[in-house]
């Protein structure tokens, strides 16, 4: 009779095979994909499912060797790799503060005022406190421009506008007008640079509150008959004790330039004394709580003067004149690339800007 087969065991595997078997299937990866055993951390030969040798051992270690030339070469790369260094700044750059420079020219200029307001020479430190303090200066203009302080601080709206004014008057001012430029505008501009023509005027006030005078009859009736006497030739000085009132500020006896003699007697009666002739009296004209009567004594005609006596202020005002036009130009350009809308109602009468 036949031996019985051999019996077979049906006891179920110990936990520690079970995690052999496991870990056997799922270990760990290593750098080349296979599974590392982690139950024999003393042996580090490479383990494969069931604890089979592997089927290619030769591609097996050229794959191992390429894991290990590569772990070498990214060592040696990151021993070699130069360290990182400070960014590059131009010669015509001082300090870059967030996306904006300070222009080494603009920190010269900061260090020669520092340096004509100190007795001992200027070092290192001092030099450097310098540009921190402009660094500092940029660090808070950046912040005020975050916190739109030049949209709602009407100081600093009035000096940024001022500061661009000056900017494109500037280049209009680059280039020196030629002698040629220079002539042409005095010729074009002759009255303005002419001298203008002087006058000696006498005036006579009667005032409308006068105390001296009153019963002679208001200011208006006083003139007239003063006016009837002048013009038939009496004199001055006499009229004016019997009808005239004195004057805070009378003409002096003088040649005076337009502009001086507005000063003494008001626009009103300079526009009358500019049309009369010499040595005639006006008609009672009403001014500063009063009534007057003028008259020219002398006239002087305008003068022009010759161009090299004004030359100086003939290129002056060209270069006002061009940098006043440079300044319209540059408005005009941004009005035209730039959506304007007016609410009209801002015009009407009777509209309070007060809610």
């Amino acid at each position: 009779m036949d031996d019985p087969p051999e019996a077979i065991s049906h006891e179920e595997p110990t936990r520690a095979d079970a995690r052999a078997r496991r870990n056997g299937h799922r270990g760990r990866k290593g750098a080349l994909g296979y599974a590392l055993d982690p139950s024999s951390p003393g042996d580090s030969k490479l383990s494969t499912p069931d604890s089979e040798e592997p089927k290619n051992p030769a591609r097996a270690s050229a794959l191992l060797f390429a894991g290990a030339a590569l772990g070498l070469a990214l060592a040696t790369f990151g021993l070699l790799e130069p360290q990182r260094r400070p960014e590059a700044l131009g010669e015509d750059v001082a300090a870059r503060v967030g996306e904006r420079t300070i222009r080494r020219v603009d920190y010269e200029r900061v260090l020669a005022g520092v340096e004509g307001d100190r007795r001992n020479p200027v070092d290192e430190p001092i030099r450097r406190k310098v540009l921190e303090r402009m660094i500092d200066e940029e660090l808070l203009v950046q912040r005020a421009l975050e916190l739109g302080l030049a949209t709602i601080d009407r100081r600093v709206r009035g000096e940024l506008t001022s500061g661009l004014i000056d900017s494109i008057v500037g280049e209009a001012d680059a280039d020196e007008a030629s002698e040629a430029d220079v002539r042409r505008h005095f010729e074009s501009y002759r009255d303005f640079f002419s001298r203008p023509g002087r006058l000696r005027a006498e005036a006579l006030f009667f005032s409308a509150r006068s105390r001296t005078h009153a019963r002679e009859g208001d200011a208006g009736t006083r003139a007239r008959r003063a006016l009837e006497r002048l013009r038939a030739g009496s004199d001055p000085t006499e009229v004016a004790e019997d009808w005239a009132d004195p004057q805070l500020s009378p003409l002096p006896d003088a040649l005076l330039p337009p502009a001086k003699v507005r000063d003494y007697v008001g626009p009103i009666l300079l526009d009358t004394l500019e049309r009369l002739e010499p040595g005639v009296w006006s008609e009672p004209v009403a001014s500063g709580g009063g009534v007057y009567l003028v008259r020219v004594i002398d006239r002087e005609p305008p003068v022009v003067p010759a161009f090299e006596e004004v030359e100086s202020v003939v290129r002056e005002d060209l270069a006002r004149r061009r940098g006043d036009e440079a300044l319209r130009r540059y408005l005009d350009e941004l009005r035209a690339r730039t959506k304007v809308v007016i609410n009209e109602s801002v015009f009407r009468e009777g509209i309070s800007a007060e809610k």
